[in-house]
C-alpha cells in the first residue's frame, strides 16, 4: 500500500472578508489558517500516518501550511519539492477582486461560470499587471509560454497532471508516503484524476481549507485505491467548511 494524503492550506488572508479572488497572487496564512494547518498535523499524526516526502506550490499559503504540518509531525526534516504545477488556478483579470462586489456586478451565475466551469476561464489578466507571473522571480526557470495568463479548471488539469505522472505517482509506485500540500483547484485536479470524476460532476466537489483526503494506493496501479479515499476530522466540521467554500463568490 503507499499512502498519499492531499490538504489544500489553511485560511489565507484573501479567504477572509472581503473575501477575493486570490489565484497566483503570493498571500499569507491568517492565525486561524496557522491553526487549521497544525491541526491537521496533529490529526494525521493522531492517525499513525507519516510521510517520506511532501509537495508543495511555490505560493506562501501552501508552503506555510505543509511546514506547519511537519513541525506538528515531527517530520520537519523530510524532504520537500516545491512546484509551480501545483500552484492554484490563475483566476486572470479578477485575480484581486472582491468576490461579493464582482458577483454584484456582474451576476452570481456569471461568476459561479468563471470559478466552477471546467472549461470557461475568467478574462485575462493585463500582461502588464504587476501580478503577471512572468514578473515574478520563483517563475524565472518557466518557460514564458507555460505561464498563464487565466485559466479554466481544464488548463489546471493539463498543467498539474505532467507533474502527477512524472514525479508523485513514481514516489507512490516506489511505496514512499507523500503528502501534497496545494491549492483548492490545483487538489481539484488531482482528485478528478484520481477518482475517475466527470467534466460536470467536479464542479461540485468542495475542498475545505486544512482537512486531510488520504487515500491508500496499490503501488502497481497508483489510480486504484485498496481502501475508499475519506477526509479526515469530524464529519460536521468538514461539512461545515465546505458550505463556506461553496457560499464564496455570492453577491449576499
Amino acid at each position: 500500500m503507499s499512502t498519499l494524503v492531499l490538504l489544500r492550506h489553511g485560511q489565507s488572508q484573501w479567504n477572509v472578508e472581503p473575501s477575493r479572488f486570490t489565484g497566483w497572487v503570493d498571500v499569507d496564512l491568517t492565525a486561524l489558517g496557522e491553526a487549521e494547518a497544525a491541526k491537521a498535523g496533529a490529526l494525521l499524526a493522531g492517525e499513525g500516518l507519516a510521510f517520506d516526502v511532501m509537495y508543495t506550490s511555490l505560493l506562501t499559503r501552501a508552503v506555510r501550511t505543509g511546514s506547519l504540518v511537519l513541525a506538528e509531525m515531527g517530520l520537519a526534516w523530510i524532504p520537500v519539492v516545491r512546484h509551480w504545477r501545483l500552484n492554484e488556478r490563475h483566476y486572470g483579470g479578477l485575480q484581486g477582486l472582491n468576490k461579493a462586489e464582482t458577483a454584484a456586478t456582474h451576476g452570481e451565475e456569471q461568476v459561479h461560470l468563471w470559478r466552477r466551469s471546467y472549461t470557461t476561464p475568467p478574462p485575462e489578466l493585463d500582461p502588464a499587471s504587476d501580478m503577471n507571473p512572468a514578473r515574478d522571480p520563483r517563475y524565472d526557470t518557466v518557460p514564458r509560454d507555460q505561464l498563464p495568463l487565466t485559466e479554466c479548471l481544464a488548463d489546471v488539469v493539463e498543467r498539474v497532471l505532467p507533474f502527477w505522472h512524472d514525479v508523485i505517482a513514481a514516489d507512490l509506485a516506489a511505496g514512499r508516503r507523500v503528502l501534497v500540500a496545494a491549492h483548492g483547484n490545483s487538489l481539484r485536479a488531482l482528485i478528478k484524476h484520481l477518482e475517475s470524476i466527470g467534466d460536470d460532476e467536479i464542479a461540485g466537489l468542495e475542498i475545505p481549507t486544512g482537512v486531510p483526503r488520504l487515500y491508500e494506493l496499490d503501488p502497481a496501479d497508483v489510480c486504484r485505491s485498496t481502501a475508499a479515499p475519506r477526509w479526515l476530522g469530524d464529519a460536521d466540521e468538514i461539512a461545515a467548511k465546505a458550505a463556506a467554500v461553496a457560499a464564496q463568490g455570492q453577491a449576499g
